[in-house]
């Protein structure tokens, strides 16, 4: 019966001889598979194969449903610990405003105290991309008034007719 990704257990396991570990740790030596299946069944433990690549393989007395809950809970709570960081975005224009700027900056500032990162981009329209320094000026400011919550994880570049920047937030939560 193989239940796990690739675990195989009790009569799933095909090897004839397994080298065997019993619930304590202890090494049971080399012994046959209906030997092993014996042994677990006096225990009412499950025979699970933990090294299959092994010569012979090695196989460990143990409660297999006990041993797959207790990985599910493992995954679980690492699925728990992690950090979802997502990408918000801040459109600017190379003749923003001041308190149009200030605006940008205060939801900027919000999304990286949340944790999140910050794209700031700059669409520049018609003949206004001649003027590539005004909206590089733009991005520099808006990365130097974050810069004690955020650290620039790109550098102002341009892609076609916009120039973006990354702000990542500093050290952790």
């Amino acid at each position: 019966m193989t239940i796990a990704k690739d675990m195989m257990v009790n009569d799933g396991i095909r090897a004839r001889e397994l080298r065997l570990i019993d619930q304590d740790g202890e090494q049971l030596g080399v012994k046959t598979k209906a030997e092993a299946l014996s042994l677990a069944e006096k225990a009412n433990l499950d025979v699970v194969l933990v090294a299959p690549n092994a010569n012979p393989p090695v196989a460990r007395i143990m409660d297999y449903g006990k041993h797959r809950f207790d990985l599910q809970k493992r995954e679980r709570d690492a699925r728990k610990k992690q950090k979802v960081i997502n990408v918000k975005e801040v459109r600017l224009s190379p003749t923003i405003d001041v308190h149009d700027f200030d605006t940008k900056l205060r939801n900027a500032r919000k999304f990286l105290e949340k944790g999140d990162k910050v794209k700031a981009s700059i669409r520049f329209k018609g003949r206004a991309i001649t003027h590539k320094e005004i909206g590089q000026k733009v991005l520099d400011r808006l990365a130097e008034e974050t810069a004690d919550i955020a650290t620039v994880e790109q550098k102002a570049k341009m892609d076609g007719r916009s120039m973006f920047l990354v702000l990542a937030p500093k050290g952790d939560k």
